[in-house]
């Protein structure tokens, strides 16, 4: 069986792309060294690979189902989520006093991906809870935190976020769940919640729902939004789990992947009292989840990149191995079939794959290790950092998502009908990965947010931040051997980017928003592709760098990083003169089209 993740070529991200191994010179990771990270991602594996990928079919063929009122899993599945607890994972990038490593968030993204690939359906249990348990330590009182969160951080309970409702979807101004307050400062929530993924199960003692209300009297639309602590059971007085506390289950939602995550319809205050409390002021609800949202696209975005890395292992080996016609210059039919591998364009199929993965995990490290140099980074630069990795969070979530969705389909492709069955675990990724490109917010979602939002807040600054770090990688590489077509074709991107975006901004008053957001999907696009052609360059440069005292295997990565990168340049990168060209055109095709014409 293929492996579900390159160790090699995660480290190669880590410590000789974005040199983790120096963080230990930051206050906060003194304790850690090279050796520690090394220790953890190991461990890492071990554990996703006996206690997750284990169970990863079984899991999909036999999903959530409620018997006697109660939602049953696989027994493999609690397994699962003891193991990763007792590997302490769920608290690992916590402060010490909360029994945490404070492991650097790049390297926690890192330990996380190795679940996601090996079984995405029951790593979705820890994600949620990891990132419910984040956004308390930010924005809950020290009392919340005491009673809700350290049983996140113990991996004692579980978390949820419980955002979209079944009449509004992503459309968070027009929830209808209600808050009412109490006397003794608590809430009374009453509404339905749809789409909550670890809704409701027997994994955890308690599950703590993270809830989007509408207190009443409050103000219409996004600002009388209000963020509330629900508890699947009321707690007591000495911290455990009481009475029920009125979060019923609805029904299950059934998905043609994820399918070991619980995805349910919850129905809060129904046969009784369902009693919340307020995070924060009232009125700051959605900024509070969007700290969850925006950590949340990050870790999707990974888990898309896991699924089509995982998918490109399984067909690199089984091309590999199937051997199937001949050389075209091989004119014997008695000579012995070749492995397919041999075959043009099975490389270019593999080769493509690789380019988007492998472009996409250094595009989701790139972007955890911004959210340390933020949290950990020299004081002055932190303002530019902020601005750059909210430039680049829609991106991240949207592009792997697509892209590792491209590259599961080359899978199947490579391995022709064997790709399909069951037999093999690329038809699985495959629908697993649907998913993503929807979760934590849609493309066209993302599109809007690049184009109406990031690349304006602070006067465009975040742009400018992302064009001068790619400004300062293409020079630090030049005399470089191998990185000519990555660095002209990127050279070309940056121009394209440039002119585009100054003409469709320029139009952006004239236009009305309407207008100036027909296009965003090309924004996305265009960026995208510009920003994973630099992760190339960054990759490559590292590769040309290590390459000449190199040997045997390493040097044989190296010359495959080498060749992904020119692949990228040569294959990929040309496609963002027709987004640049359509963006900067202001085409008013899909904004004309009416209703009655389809």
């Amino acid at each position: 069986m293929a492996p579900f993740l390159s160790k090699r070529d995660l480290r190669f991200q880590l410590f000789e792309v974005l040199d983790t191994a120096a963080l230990p010179q930051r206050p906060r990771f003194a304790d850690h060294s090279r050796e520690v990270y090394e220790d953890v991602l190991n461990l890492a594996y071990n554990v996703a690979d006996k206690y997750f990928a284990s169970h990863a079919r079984e899991s999909d063929l036999n999903e959530p189902h409620v018997v006697d009122g109660k939602v049953q899993l696989l027994p493999a599945v609690g397994d699962a989520m003891r193991a990763f607890r007792e590997a302490g994972f769920f608290s690992a990038h916590h402060d010490e006093e909360l029994g945490g490593l404070q492991l650097p968030w790049v390297m926690t993204q890192a330990v996380q991906a190795h679940f996601q690939a090996a079984n995405v359906g029951s790593s979705g249990y820890p994600f949620l809870t990891i990132g419910n348990a984040n956004l308390q330590r930010v924005f809950a009182s020290p009392e919340q935190q005491a009673k809700y969160m350290l049983p996140l951080v113990e991996g004692r309970w579980f978390g949820t976020m419980a955002l979209s409702e079944p009449h509004a979807g992503s459309g968070l101004a027009d929830i209808t769940t209600t808050a009412t307050p109490k006397d003794d400062g608590t809430y009374s929530i009453s509404g339905s919640k749809m789409w909550i993924s670890g809704g409701e199960h027997e994994l955890a003692g308690n599950i703590v729902h993270l809830v989007l209300a509408r207190i009443k009297g409050g103000a219409a639309g996004v600002k009388g939004i209000s963020l509330f602590l629900v508890p699947r059971y009321r707690i007591n007085d000495d911290g455990t789990p009481g009475e029920s506390n009125n979060v019923v289950l609805a029904g299950l939602n059934h998905k043609m992947g994820y399918r070991g995550t619980t995805n349910t319809l919850l129905n809060f205050g129904e046969g009784g009292e369902s009693v919340g409390e307020l995070v924060g002021e009232a009125g700051q609800g959605l900024r509070q989840m969007f700290h969850m949202m925006n950590e949340a696209r990050i870790g999707v975005g990974m888990g898309a990149v896991m699924l089509g890395y995982a998918g490109y292992l399984a067909s690199l080996d089984y091309a590999r191995e199937r051997a199937q016609g001949r050389a075209a210059s091989n004119k014997d039919p008695l000579s012995p079939a070749i492995a397919i591998i041999g075959h043009a364009d099975v490389k270019r199929l593999l080769l493509r794959q690789k380019a988007f993965v492998e472009g996409g995990m250094a595009l989701g490290l790139y972007a955890s290790s911004l959210v340390d140099d933020l949290q950990t980074g020299p004081e002055e630069d932190r303002a530019d950092t902020s601005l750059l990795l909210d430039l680049l969070t829609p991106i991240v979530k949207s592009w792997p998502s697509k892209y590792s969705q491209e590259a599961l389909s080359d899978a199947i492709q490579v391995m022709g009908g064997a790709g399909y069955t069951r037999d093999y675990p690329v038809e699985m990724y495959y629908r697993d990965n649907r998913l993503n490109p929807i979760h934590e917010g849609t493309e066209g979602i993302q599109g809007n947010d690049l184009l109406g939002r990031k690349l304006t807040q602070a006067g465009g600054r975040g742009l400018e931040v992302l064009m001068s770090r790619i400004e300062a990688d293409l020079q630090a590489a030049e005399g470089l051997d191998g990185l000519d077509e990555i660095r002209a074709a990127l050279k070309t991107a940056l121009e394209q980017n440039q002119s585009a975006l100054k003409v469709i901004l320029g139009k952006a008053v004239d236009l009305g928003p309407d207008l100036f957001l027909a296009n965003a999907n090309s924004a996305l696009e265009m960026l995208g592709h510009t920003v994973v052609g630099w992760m190339w360059l960054r990759q490559a440069a590292a590769a040309a760098r290590a390459l000449p005292e190199a040997k045997g295997d390493d040097a044989n990565f190296y010359h495959g990083k080498l060749q992904a990168a020119r692949f990228f340049a040569i294959y990929e990168l040309p496609r963002i003169e027709f987004h640049a060209q359509l963006l900067a055109s202001a085409d008013a095709t899909t904004h004309e089209m009416q209703e009655t014409w389809f």
